[in-house]
């Protein structure tokens, strides 16, 4: 179909599941490579003539030039890619995309292979008419996620209302209940999908409704199929709650089985202790999920980062972004003047 489309110098850069395996997305481009467009004969070079040598002309050490370019972008990209130990595939992707692009700076060229392989949804700021609910896998962050972004709603004049569904685990519930008393939010309670369709009911006046969910053994059926019909109790929108710095085929082995059941968005957490992320790009590639927000702190007045790909960029390539400032917090606002 590539080829049919743009011709037959056509090459597949780079393929990406989405929606939980239920569709792929193919990104195709032109190679110019060393045949013409049609026959398939190979170019001579052009500085041969009657089988003496002619000096090279200034277009051909200008296009020598370009590939010395074009290997240099790729090897930094490479070498960045492989401090974060990214799998394979995810940075095959990555190099293809960058390479088809043909910027002369590395953190150009990643930018732009970023933007096209991955999408970026932030948390919402304002109200919103489906309820977030936080999933994942034990200790990830749901609990300090769920209480950041209802500080975040709540500065932001919101009224918000939150319910866990983490009645199990001991401390868990007493945990985000001590959030909730400072902002002055009622915690709601759900052991069940009947109670947490109830606990929503009551909710309905509420601008943003978040949830707190058990962690759960995405390798354990029966966590899964609880999961699940907790899900399905209302239509919300679930985001996976996933540490950086894990085993990146751990994270995408995760995250598919998270897609599996109806996530599609990631909340990076831990981005403040981990030094590779490439479990973070291997969960949203082979989740087929969009990015949201991150958390680099364990302060819940200091909210998340956004996410985008020159931010995503810079932590993945540091060295290419020297000049810039580092990111600020999501909603966080610069003030200046002086104090009396």
């Amino acid at each position: 179909m590539v080829r049919e489309t743009l011709g037959e110098d056509a090459v597949i850069v780079a393929t990406r599941e989405e929606k939980g395996g239920k569709a792929v997305r193919v990104t195709a481009a032109i190679d110019p490579g060393d045949y013409s467009e049609r026959g398939g004969a190979r170019r001579e070079p052009a500085f041969e003539t009657h089988g003496n040598r002619q000096p090279a002309s200034a277009d051909t050490w200008l296009q020598y030039d370009d590939e010395q370019d074009e290997s240099a972008v790729a090897e930094e990209i490479t070498d960045a890619m492989l401090r974060h130990a990214v799998p394979e595939d995810v940075m095959d992707h990555i190099l293809s995309c960058a390479t088809v692009v043909g910027f002369e700076q590395p953190s150009v060229a990643l930018i732009a292979a970023i933007e096209h392989l991955f999408h970026f949804t932030p948390l919402p700021l304002k109200p919103q008419g489906k309820a977030l609910m936080f999933v994942g896998p034990p200790g990830a962050g749901k609990t300090l996620a769920v209480a950041k972004a209802a500080a975040r709603a709540a500065m932001n004049g919101l009224n918000v209302g939150v319910i866990s569904t983490d009645t199990v685990r001991a401390g868990g519930l007493e945990q985000l209940q001590a959030f909730t008393k400072l902002l002055q939010i009622d915690l709601g309670k759900a052991d069940s999908p009947t109670s947490l369709r109830e606990r929503m009911a009551m909710l309905d006046n509420c601008d943003q409704i978040l949830i707190d969910t058990p962690g759960i053994n995405p390798f354990n059926a029966e966590d899964v199929k609880m999961l699940a019909r907790l899900m399905g109790a209302e239509s919300m929108t679930p985001i996976l709650t996933l540490p950086a710095g894990i085993d990146a085929e751990e994270s995408g082995e995760i995250a598919r089985v998270f897609a599996t059941i109806g996530t599609g968005q990631l909340l990076a957490t831990r981005l403040d202790i981990a030094r590779r992320l490439g479990g973070v790009l291997s969960a949203a590639h082979h989740g087929g999920m969009s990015f949201t927000d991150a958390s680099n702190t364990s302060r819940v007045a200091d909210g998340f980062i956004s996410l985008n790909p020159k931010i995503l960029s810079r932590l993945l390539m540091p060295s290419a972004f020297r000049d810039e400032p580092p990111a600020r917090a999501a909603g966080q606002n610069r003030k200046t003047g002086t104090r009396q």
